[in-house]
């Protein structure tokens, strides 16, 4: 595996982060902030630099390379495979008019299955039901293929969010790579280091990622109660308390992040979805707690493996970043220190993360999570 990994700030030329610069019909990787991504000549100026490249564009809430978090700015990690293949399909939810989930599980479908090891998702993150798309994608594939990735950003203010194919980023549009391969190898853990507090909630009225009511009481309500006056810091504020969920459909308790509010219904729009009966707690945390988990969950990523990694892909949530704040670096220089400086480091801050629990096979649309995926031929 050969790589080649890049930057460019806002009003600055590109730089080489990489001693490679040079690589043969690569996936080029490209992550940015969002009004960068929108300009007209993104694309081509990115295919001036790998004219036999096949060019994902994600937008993101802060691009992740090597040990730097950038907000202003688009990097570039392009890689060559000299034993395993790809292919890439996608899929768009404003232009195919399909659920979330019919979206997941159509595009999986386009895949061949002989061989299939990992399928990396960069899912725009505006209109997509996440965890309805996870469940999509899981619908009618083997347990044993890796699934993992993220819902794009937008910093956080949560306006549109773009993502493409060959082409200029636009909204709607879900890219899913699938790599196939004997010698190819990933593997992935999650941390989240959230720890729920206040009293635990009944989920009594909810429609797929609508959450309407809390103890039969208006949950926009209740939960502005809880802020106090950070409710008028709403949707932002919400990414600092997440609410905690367990729900008979799972094994485990799972995070969900509210991505926006709607004052005339009352309501808070999730994530994910928030299944009615389950029960819900607020979540918070602080820097060494989320610095932590980020450690732990790459010793837990490099604990199956065979290989060592060549790249490490970070997908860590946006409220995470608002918590750490001066110290966001914190979190991507413990993962380096476990993986190892010679292994390349790419990624993004996101509205969601893909991937299955540890232990677990099947993918799942996570929130307040650092996911590392480890990958290597």
């Amino acid at each position: 595996m050969k790589i080649v990994q890049l930057k460019k700030n806002k009003g600055e030329n590109w730089q080489y982060l990489s001693k490679n610069q040079s690589v043969n019909k690569p996936l080029v990787l490209v992550f940015g902030n969002r009004y960068m991504l929108e300009d007209a000549n993104i694309y081509n100026e990115v295919k001036d630099l790998f004219p036999t490249g096949e060019i994902v564009f994600g937008s993101t809430s802060a691009d992740i390379i090597a040990d730097e978090v950038n907000d202003e700015s688009i990097t570039i990690t392009a890689i060559e495979f000299e034993k395993s293949s790809y292919k890439i399909e996608t899929s768009n939810l404003l232009e195919s008019k399909k659920s979330s989930f019919e979206t997941g599980r159509d595009l999986i479908d386009k895949f061949s299955k002989d061989n299939l090891k990992y399928i990396l998702v960069i899912s725009e993150g505006s209109y997509v039901n996440g965890s309805q798309l996870t469940k999509g994608m899981t619908a009618n594939i083997h347990q044993d293929v890796l699934i993992t990735g993220g819902l794009c950003g937008d910093a956080a203010r949560f306006e549109k969010t773009v993502a493409s194919y060959n082409e200029n980023p636009k909204e709607g549009e879900v890219i899913a790579v699938a790599f196939y391969g004997e010698s190819f190898e990933a593997s992935v853990s999650i941390r989240g280091g959230w720890t729920p507090f206040g009293p635990e909630r009944i989920v009594t009225k909810s429609e797929s990622n609508v959450l309407f009511e809390l103890d039969n009481q208006p949950a926009l309500d209740l939960y502005k109660k809880y802020l106090g006056d950070k409710s008028k810091e709403l949707p932002a504020a919400a990414l600092l308390y997440p609410l905690n969920v367990i729900s008979k459909e799972e094994k485990q308790p799972f995070v969900r992040t509210i991505l926006n509010i709607n004052e005339d219904k009352n309501t808070m729009i999730l994530a994910g979805d928030i299944p009615e009966g389950s029960k819900v707690q607020l979540m918070m945390t602080n820097v060494d707690h989320i610095v932590s988990a980020s450690e732990a969950a790459a010793i837990q990523a490099l604990e199956t493996r065979k290989n060592k990694p060549e790249l490490a892909l970070l997908v860590s949530c946006i409220g995470r970043k608002l918590v750490l704040d001066q110290r966001v670096e914190e979190e991507v220089e413990e993962v380096i220190e476990i993986v190892g400086e010679d292994t390349a480091v790419c990624g993004f801050y996101s509205y969601g993360e893909i991937a299955p629990f540890y232990s677990e096979n099947k993918c799942q649309l996570h929130n307040q999570t650092m996911t590392i995926t480890l990958i290597s031929e």
